[in-house]
């Protein structure tokens, strides 16, 4: 989780992604969401029990104004069974619409579990191996990426860079381009000896699991992932389709709410992070990591295991395959943060409670992380209170 706004969990889309359009000012927040911000609309599934339910959403309010968040939906869950399902404020502003846990968020990087799981069927099909080198996909790529593994695209230990400060994120760049992008960037690095938060990693995988399938990612995800699961509102993004339920996205500037930036179609399709989901979706995957319906336990703790450098040390951020890890009282978590169009998403993962917290915003400076680790910790200590 973000612990500052110098972490390099924050700075992967911040820096990358949204600087792109400039960094929006703060100020007080003023307009029509503030009036929505004092009440909550549950989800059928919701379930609030004395005192937690309502400590909960009394510290959730608290939380909305002073973060300014227009709209925000949150979800717990013990054991992979729904405890509360609910959404607060407004999934759309101008058109007066409550989020409810039905409501669908853009994922950010929080996408970057799916693109992990799809490479680790592909593992498990004896279809790639993790210290297959980057060439063996992409022949015609430099010959610097002989030294990069899928290991260390998956854990962000490969080199790789970012999003270059200049890039377009207006024009529609094809896979072609993509990768021809990926291929100009000299690595930063020598492959696992650093750890390097790399968007333009996951985008790569991206590309190999097409290579490797024959088809688009997000089309293996479907089939392999959310179909079999039932999770029906989560895709791949798009701006053009009808999607039902959809939230806007937002962002401050000068203390005033304003829509999300555009960026153009295709930068809205790389693995990297660009996925539609609701907090129901998320439960049922929750649900489905307690189980091997997509892979086999030792897969699973394998992405769920820092990953080591050439030197024999765990990477500095704890990262393992699409996730974080770290250790809270002992006990192991497992998390990822997102960043993405005036959305900021959070899932945290106490394992070893059998706990799961996730909070989805429609605010580019929220800040979801820290609600949901002080919601978790509510329910961790077992007499909840409503401040930090």
């Amino acid at each position: 989780m973000w612990k500052n706004r110098s972490s390099p969990k924050f700075t992967e889309m911040q820096h990358s992604r949204r600087n792109c359009f400039g960094s929006a000012s703060g100020g007080l927040f003023v307009g029509l969401a503030v009036t929505v911000l004092s009440f909550a609309v549950s989800g059928a599934l919701a379930q609030s029990a004395p005192p937690a339910g309502a400590a909960v959403a009394e510290y959730i309010h608290g939380e909305m104004q002073r973060q300014h968040i227009p709209g925000l939906a949150l979800l717990v869950c013990r054991g992979g069974e729904i405890v509360r399902a609910e959404g607060y404020g407004l999934a759309n502003v101008e058109l007066q619409v409550p989020v409810t846990s039905e409501t669908v968020f853009q994922s950010g990087s929080m996408g970057k579990q799916f693109t992990a799981t799809a490479v680790m069927m592909l593992l498990e099909a004896g279809k790639i191996g993790l210290e297959d080198p980057a060439t063996k996909f992409f022949p015609d790529a430099p010959a610097a990426w002989k030294d990069v593994t899928v290991r260390e695209l998956l854990s962000h230990t490969a080199g790789f860079g970012d999003y270059p400060e200049k890039f377009d994120f207006r024009k529609d760049w094809t896979e072609a381009e993509q990768l021809k992008l990926v291929e100009s960037l000299p690595l930063a690095y020598p492959p696992g000896t650093k750890w390097e938060y790399s968007n333009l990693g996951y985008l790569t995988l991206g590309l190999l699991i097409h290579r490797v399938t024959g088809e688009f990612y997000g089309d293996f995800l479907q089939e392999r992932i959310f179909g079999p699961l039932g999770m029906r509102s989560t895709r791949i993004i798009s701006e053009a389709d009808i999607v039902p339920n959809r939230a806007a996205g937002y962002r401050l500037v000068k203390g005033e709410l304003k829509n999300q930036e555009w960026v153009a179609p295709m930068i809205n399709t790389t693995a990297d992070g660009s996925l539609y989901f609701s907090i129901l979706d998320l439960a049922k995957w929750d649900a489905a990591l307690y189980t091997e319906k997509l892979l086999k336990r030792a897969s699973l703790e394998q992405m769920w295991t820092p990953v080591l450098l050439k030197n024999g040390k765990p990477n500095k951020d704890g990262y393992g395959f699409g996730w974080f890890i770290a250790k809270q009282h002992g006990h192991r978590v497992i998390s990822h943060d997102g960043a993405w169009q005036g959305f900021k998403t959070a899932i945290t993962r106490h394992v070893d409670d059998q706990l799961t917290v996730v909070v989805l915003t429609n605010l580019a400076e929220a800040e979801p992380d820290k609600i949901a680790e002080h919601v978790a910790e509510m329910y961790l200590a077992g007499t909840p209170q409503a401040n930090p």
